[in-house]
């Protein structure tokens, strides 16, 4: 049985909606991507984060799920420990992608049979929401962190652009342009639509 793991990456958020204090906005935002990874069925969970940020990470994670600390905020040292944990597959997620569905996880891995590389696009300028490999990830992988990188730049890198597949974009809440296409109506971002007043 292929043993996968999706982990939630605290990624720098630098944007709070009016009146809402930013600490809180990204703790709320990475604890409804976390809460999401609790119905995946076919995947473990775990959140990777730097040391500065090891004590929100052990804030919002459940009790006994792993937590990767990393150097930097970007996706090959997680896919080096999931490696290391013994994992045959592993995605990166964005940890400001609060209402992200879990078809898109699913998605972000399903192509993994006979792809290198698939990659979730964040929206218009907003990098990768995710990108997922099988392990050992492949050497021609260049790490980045996920607000600069996209589908583009790391096919640069593979064998053949095709080692590379983009699954449909999902938004990253990292502006007011993103916030204003929040669907109240979709289930699941608890934390964030407290913050925004219900």
């Amino acid at each position: 049985m292929v043993r996968r793991v999706v982990a939630v990456l605290l990624v720098p958020v630098e944007w709070s909606p009016p009146g809402v204090d930013l600490a809180a906005w990204r703790a709320a935002l990475a604890e409804d991507v976390v809460d999401l990874l609790a119905r995946l069925a076919q995947a473990e969970a775990a959140i990777a984060a730097t040391a500065e940020d090891r004590e929100l990470a052990e804030e919002i994670a459940w009790p006994g799920m792993r937590i990767y600390q990393v150097p930097t905020a970007t996706y090959l040292p997680v896919f080096a420990a999931a490696a290391a944990d013994g994992f045959d597959q592993a995605a990166v997620i964005a940890a400001d992608a609060a209402d992200v569905p879990g078809m898109i996880l699913g998605k972000l891995l399903s192509p993994l049979e006979n792809k290198a590389v698939t990659v979730a696009p964040g929206g218009p300028g907003n990098g990768l929401m995710g990108v997922a490999t099988s392990l050992p990830a492949p050497e021609w992988l260049v790490d980045h962190d996920l607000d600069g990188a996209s589908a583009q730049l790391l096919r640069r890198t593979a064998p053949q652009p095709g080692d590379v597949t983009s699954t449909p974009e999902w938004r990253r809440l990292r502006s007011p342009a993103e916030l204003a296409t929040l669907d109240p109506a979709l289930e699941g971002w608890e934390n964030t639509r407290a913050l925004l007043g219900g």
